[in-house]
């Protein structure tokens, strides 16, 4: 899961990248790399850490221009420790192409033995992303084939690159003097999304919150398997390049991942994690009478709007019980156990009052590797809570995510092979209460009629781009990023913690 921006303007961008990137930066802080272009030349900058500290006022003045792309990094495959890898990637023919990825290709060791024994490319890192500019690369150029570039090439050079890619991606790409591409996967799995301002900028971003949030108007979501070309002027041509596109965005966005102020495919984050909510409340009161509870309470950020509507149907007190340092380091989505073993109590503290004496229903986004989850339960029991119940918004994580979301092995999957009541025993709460699979695919798609469905492969195992198997998994778990740490990684905050953070 990382971030995306591009811009085409009538004006100097590198600031408006920035702010974009600020307003993606929970998508990724791993690295971040900005790249615009003058004169057909281009001027990158990129380095691992955070927005705010990989670009100074040095290195924005170095990087002129009207038109670039922006990424913030969040690593699920390759080596998390090498500035290499960072994004934007670049390549010089044909043309000169820098490209910005999110998402995870599936296929991207045979791709890469494609390349170098047939199209003759090199590959110099162990990113999927570098992998996927040179199919791009590749295709542009047989599209062409040493005459000017036109629309209709870059159109068929996608289309050539949707039947070489497998897994997910949404792309952007700056060809030196000619404009930028965008496309996404032919199931939609990552989001994207464009608009433009009043004085005519164009802007493809990952979420519709960075629109918003520069004073673009939204205009729409690239749909599934198409492409959208926008030249150096503004002009915008689109064309679908896929055979059978087909809406599957994943559920987690919706869950967990985007920030709650985003538009995503039609769909509200901040409703459906209300819907959430509401159908996690039907769930409370078959396993745990609302008497006997006497207080809700979020695990913060991203579970407020779900515990909040659990909590008014069931007619409970909401109250805030675990208060966040914003100003610890954000370890928990760097790789690496020696960057996570912070104490849980070292980013959440609690507020006694709200749990002395009292029943609490602890609310959660979701429960991954469950460590987290065990340390909050005792953290509520030592601050004089009565019994402590544990909701879920979300199922039980029970398989590998291969999609771009750096879901570990299934060995680390608490839900695993295990029921709930081996996990509630793990935990250590009185009662855990899990959403349904079907009540989440309900309550968050009768928010948009026209998705085809959801991938929602670490609730349901099912994989839907049909291609994956067992030995997929094991083969991909084996090129997870490589943080240079011995230790597992055993923390529920090894995932991206949202907004507010």
């Amino acid at each position: 899961m990382c971030g995306i921006v591009g811009v085409v303007s009538n004006a100097p961008v590198n600031q408006l990248i920035y702010d974009s990137l600020l307003l993606l930066q929970h998508r990724g802080q791993d690295a971040a790399g900005i790249v615009t272009q003058q004169e057909q030349k281009f001027f990158m900058h990129k380095a691992k850490g955070m927005v705010k500290d990989v670009f100074r006022t040095r290195n924005m003045r170095a990087l002129p221009g009207n038109c670039g792309l922006g990424q913030v990094r969040y690593p699920t495959a390759g080596n998390a420790f090498s500035e290499e890898e960072a994004q934007p990637f670049y390549v010089n023919a044909p043309f000169g192409i820098v490209l910005v990825h999110n998402g995870n290709l599936t296929n991207a060791q045979v791709l890469k033995a494609e390349l170098f024994n047939t199209d003759h490319r090199h590959i110099n890192t162990e990113s999927d992303s570098e992998v996927l500019l040179n199919v791009v690369a590749d295709e542009l150029d047989k599209a062409t084939r040493g005459k000017p570039l036109r629309a209709g090439d870059v159109f068929a050079a996608v289309r050539q690159v949707h039947k070489r890619l497998r897994g997910s991606y949404a792309v952007i790409a700056l060809i030196a003097g000619h404009g930028v591409l965008a496309f996404r996967d032919p199931y939609g799995i990552r989001p994207l999304c464009f608009g433009r301002s009043p004085d005519g900028t164009v802007m493809l971003a990952s979420e519709s919150v960075v629109l918003e949030g520069t004073g673009h108007v939204f205009e729409r979501d690239v749909a599934p398997g198409e492409a959208i070309f926008v030249d150096l002027e503004g002009r915008i041509s689109a064309q679908q390049c896929a055979d059978v596109p087909r809406l599957n965005p994943c559920i987690f966005e919706f869950v967990y991942l985007a920030r709650p102020d985003s538009v995503m495919d039609g769909i509200s984050v901040y409703q459906a994690r209300l819907n959430l909510g509401e159908t996690l409340a039907k769930r409370v009161v078959s396993t745990v009478p609302p008497s006997e509870i006497d207080v809700v309470i979020p695990i913060p950020e991203s579970s407020r709007p779900s515990a909040m509507q659990l909590a008014q149907l069931l007619g409970l007190p909401y109250r805030e019980g675990f208060v966040k340092n914003r100003y610890v380091g954000r370890t928990f989505i760097m790789p690496g156990q020696a960057v996570r073993k912070k104490s849980v109590r070292q980013k959440l503290n609690v507020i006694a009052s709200e749990f002395k004496g009292r029943n609490v229903l602890l609310v959660d986004d979701s429960i991954v590797r469950g460590t987290t989850s065990r340390e909050i339960v005792q953290m509520a029991r030592e601050a004089g809570a009565n019994k402590v119940y544990m909701a879920s918004a979300a199922p039980p994580v029970r398989y590998p995510n291969v999609y771009g979301i750096d879901m570990p092995t299934v060995e680390e999957l608490v839900a695993h092979g295990r029921s709930v009541e081996e996990v509630r025993q793990l935990i250590g709460a009185d009662a855990l209460i899990y959403q349904d699979v079907d009540a989440m695919k309900q309550a968050i798609g009768s928010l948009n009629k026209k998705l085809s469905g959801f991938d929602a492969s670490c609730f349901d195992g099912v994989y839907v781009t049909g291609d994956i198997c067992a030995a997929d998994i094991e083969r991909m778990n084996a090129n997870r990023v490589k943080t240079g740490e011995e230790e597992a990684d055993t923390s529920r905050l090894a995932l991206p913690n949202m907004q507010g953070d």
